[in-house]
């Protein structure tokens, strides 16, 4: 449908009209159909300005439609539009987001062909997209560029090289030193320079260190963010020092700072690995009660301690409320649920959760596929003591989904069906089995000839008794004619 019969234009359009248009429409198309219509339905000489053409790259970028962002910018430039920094370096954030660091830094030097002079707030941010990324050689590379180019150092470009060196444990020491050189660069470190470092701190595992700069951070005056608050509660509990985590979760809380869903995880995972997946639920139920909507992370965290304390119908409800979340469990989350229902012997209810994954369409894969033999091999070998016909029913999807079949699986398959007589089964497992390149051993092969000798004597037995039965009936028959 042509941009006419869309819309009806006032004859004097104003690009004020245009943004309030542009931003009603919620579908990213219809937008740029709206913004295309503008100047193609009347002559009346109506030039999209820097507002309408920067909402709608900003809409385009949003919605990673970055070719046709990026042709509007050109189209600015043929229009001889004003190009502001913020324009493309909403592009470059664009890029950044979805992992294309490289375009990032393109557009980034395109900046000078829209006669726009990047000032310091663009060397950082690609900077920052460029460590964000761990892209660190070329991060650095770009931090000496910055330098040639004349650009001051200041706390924000400082906080960002901090940022870098807090990436690995071998340059570590090298964030300490810049951060304690700061003042004598006239940059004062503020709550973000303290956070950053913190939380490098606490990924390496320097809990001490990270403990002494939290207590600096506040003597200077530099509030803790729950970002830095959830940095070093994750790394206490990382440690096992849960009862300073609480205490510290306690303490944040009591000050205003609402944790966050990254917060409420981190705890619940120290607490589950100590054992205390009761308080970890306690806090799960807290997290909801405060509308904060829990993650996959936060899900796996809770279910994985409560299968390690064999708390398996709590597990199983909390994964039931993440399906009703409208999250899909991975094989991993199945596999804790199942291999927990194994540990206790219910392999009836490990069977069934392994319907359920092929339900959800959960197949092997490269990551995956070690867990998947893993977990079917150990429910069909439990199977075989209870239930052989379900045993065999999971062995023929093993089969049909290419999962490897352990040799002890093939031994204990071929041995219960051989005990039930039914050798058919058992003779049709052999074939497979070697078929697959699992040659039996002496004690499948035993089995099997022992089954096939027992059937053999039972047939003589039943022959015999056939015949004794037709010699008594003979002589019946004579002493009656006598």
């Amino acid at each position: 449908m042509g941009a006419k019969s869309m819309l009806k234009w006032s004859k004097q359009i104003t690009p004020a009209q245009v943004v309030q248009l542009i931003r009603a429409e919620k579908d990213v198309n219809k937008a740029l159909v709206i913004f295309d219509s503008a100047t193609a339905e009347y002559a009346n000489g109506f030039k999209h300005d820097e507002a309408t053409f920067g909402l709608m790259i900003s809409r385009l970028v949003s919605a990673n439609h970055f070719k046709q962002a990026e042709d509007l910018l050109d189209r600015m430039k043929k229009e001889s539009c004003n190009i502001k920094e913020n324009i493309l370096l909403s592009i470059c954030r664009g890029y950044g987001r979805v992992h294309r660091p490289v375009d990032a830094i393109r557009v980034f030097h395109r900046m000078k062909e829209f006669e726009c002079e990047p000032t310091e707030k663009s060397y950082v941010t690609v900077f920052d997209i460029l460590v964000e990324e761990n892209q660190l050689r070329t991060a650095f590379r770009f931090y000496k560029y910055m330098k040639k180019m004349g650009i001051p150092t200041s706390v924000a470009s400082l906080n960002v090289l901090i940022k870098a060196l807090c990436k690995n444990s071998g340059t570590i020491d090298a964030a300490i030193r810049i951060f304690h050189e700061m003042p004598n660069r006239w940059c004062t470190p503020d709550s973000y320079t303290y956070g950053t470092l913190i939380n490098g701190l606490c990924r390496l595992g320097k809990i001490d260190e990270a403990k002494e700069l939290f207590k600096e951070m506040e003597i200077k005056g530099c509030s803790p963010s729950v970002v830095t608050y959830t940095s070093l509660i994750h790394g206490l509990c990382k440690c096992g020092n849960v009862d300073e985590a609480t205490g510290l979760f306690e303490e944040m809380r009591s000050k205003g700072i609402e944790p966050n869903v990254f917060t409420y995880s981190s705890l619940m995972d120290g607490l589950c690995k100590e054992g205390c997946s009761s308080q970890a639920m306690e806090l799960f139920e807290m997290m909801i009660s405060k509308r904060h909507r829990p993650n996959v992370i936060t899900y796996s965290i809770l279910m994985n301690g409560l299968c390690k304390e064999g708390k398996l119908r709590e597990a199983v409800e909390i994964l039931d409320r993440m399906k009703l979340q409208g999250f899909k469990p991975d094989a991993g989350l199945y596999g804790k649920i199942i291999t927990g229902f194994c540990d206790i012997s219910k392999f009836q209810e490990a069977a069934n959760f392994l319907d359920e994954m092929v339900l959800q369409g959960i197949s092997p894969n490269r990551l995956t596929w070690s867990l998947h033999a893993r977990i079917h091999n150990t429910v069909v070998q439990g199977l075989c003591k209870s239930d052989a016909n379900r045993a065999f029913q999971v062995y023929l999807c093993m089969r049909t989904r290419g999962i490897s079949i352990e040799a002890g699986t093939y031994g204990l398959l071929i041995t219960c069906f051989c005990k039930k007589g039914d050798l058919h089964k058992a003779a049709r497992i052999v074939d497979e089995m070697v078929l697959d390149g699992c040659v039996p051993d002496e004690g499948t092969w035993s089995v099997v000839v022992s089954g096939f000798w027992d059937r053999q004597k039972v047939r003589q037995a039943a022959q015999v008794e056939l015949i004794n039965k037709f010699v008594e009936h003979e002589e019946d028959i004579r002493n009656q004619d006598a």
